[in-house]
């Protein structure tokens, strides 16, 4: 297939083409390139079929992937036979990197995301934020908290509402941002840099060689490469004098990890809002988000033009999504939409997963750890 560049493509007259996203939902939560139709080869094929029906057929097609491998090798002509198609150039990835490098003045864009957290989004944004941090006591007197960015939406959000929450000074506290390089790639890095600045998030960068550690490693190397990052995060937060590490793990991160967890692991256990470190003494680890949806972050995020790299490793160009547990996407996915697909009939699947691990009746549960000890519903009975 033909190629087209960003730059030509942004020359071109916007009515004369139609942008077509071939990636699956996993990846294209994280973002589309705006007003792209999303047809999802992974799909069934009568929801292909339907997807194709709607695109107007006197424009020019124009397909994107993660990078443009797959578009580049694909054969349009059987799906839309005697078109005019394109492969976008770098796929979805090369039109980050373009934004990044001819995008708006970064102070209006870091006014824009703080008015739009204050206003538009104060209520699904900043009050379950706040509400989480008040409920499980994340935030208290004299805490210095490492803010850990990755770079992903969850956290650079994570970051503006820590910003937001300081300026109510109902008590006091300091922020650390934490950005760790565990190898990234040049572009990625600067990505990350990009929006960190435009933001108006002053990171403190530092490098460490995790992703050369797990390069060779076959089985569960992002499980692996997880945990390594958190013990990092760990060890440099306590460096910098902070008692608390903040992750960016959301409402819907949980609810997925309670029912995976269920299906997948044979076991009862949730994503705890904060916890202990059993192996840095006098740390904490919070998750502030514990409440925020992840539908409303992507809300925010596409309100502000906002673009970020689902994965920054350099396994992006060959890999799914990861996350931050170290499962991979199509777990997730697989998760989310079994979760949708309940919520169909019942509207309060999603909050009654969630209450499920509020609500244990011990005096009904065949057997529970505590303590790393077991206990048996027989040895009381």
């Amino acid at each position: 297939m033909k190629e087209i560049t960003c730059e030509e493509l942004n020359k071109l007259p916007k009515d004369s083409y139609a942008l077509v996203d071939i990636r699956d939902e996993g990846l294209r939560d994280y973002g589309m390139i705006p007003g792209s139709t999303a047809l999802g080869l992974e799909s069934p094929d009568e929801e292909i079929s339907g997807r194709i029906a709607k695109i107007p057929d006197h424009k020019k097609l124009i397909f994107y992937c993660e990078i443009g491998r797959k578009t580049r090798e694909m054969d349009a002509d059987e799906l839309f036979p005697g078109r005019d198609c394109y492969s976008l150039e770098g796929g979805y990835i090369g039109y980050v990197r373009y934004s990044m490098a001819n995008g708006s003045d970064s102070g209006e864009k870091q006014k824009k995301a703080e008015e739009s957290i204050q206003k538009k989004y104060h209520k699904q944004l900043f009050t379950p934020f706040a509400k989480a941090c008040k409920t499980y006591k994340l935030i208290e007197e004299g805490d210095r908290i490492a803010v850990c960015i990755s770079g992903g939406k969850d956290s650079m959000l994570m970051a503006k509402l820590f910003q937001e929450i300081q300026k109510h000074r109902q008590c006091n506290f300091e922020l650390k941002y934490l950005v760790m390089d565990p190898g990234y790639n040049p572009d990625n890095r600067a990505l990350i840099e990009s929006n960190a600045k435009s933001l108006g998030i002053p990171v403190t960068i530092f490098e460490s060689d995790i992703f050369d550690a797990v390069d060779n490693i076959e089985k569960n190397p992002c499980y692996i490469c997880a945990r390594m990052r958190r013990g990092y995060l760990y060890s440099k937060a306590k460096e910098l004098g902070c008692n608390k590490i903040a992750l960016g793990h959301h409402y819907d991160d949980v609810i997925e990890t309670i029912l995976m967890g269920m299906l997948q692991g044979a076991q009862i256990q949730t994503m705890m809002p904060k916890l202990h470190s059993t192996n840095f003494e006098g740390m904490e680890l919070i998750r502030p988000m514990y409440l925020v949806r992840e539908s409303d972050i992507c809300a925010w995020r596409d309100y502000n033009g906002l673009h970020f790299l689902q994965c920054a490793c350099h396994f992006t160009d060959t890999c799914s999504t990861c996350h931050e547990d170290g499962t991979t996407s199509s777990k997730r996915l697989e998760t989310k939409k079994l979760i949708a697909s309940l919520k169909k009939n019942n509207p309060y699947i999603e909050s009654n997963i969630f209450k499920s691990v509020e609500n244990v009746n011990l005096d009904t549960v065949i057997a529970y750890k505590k303590d790393g000890m077991r206990h048996h519903f027989l040895d009381e009975y």
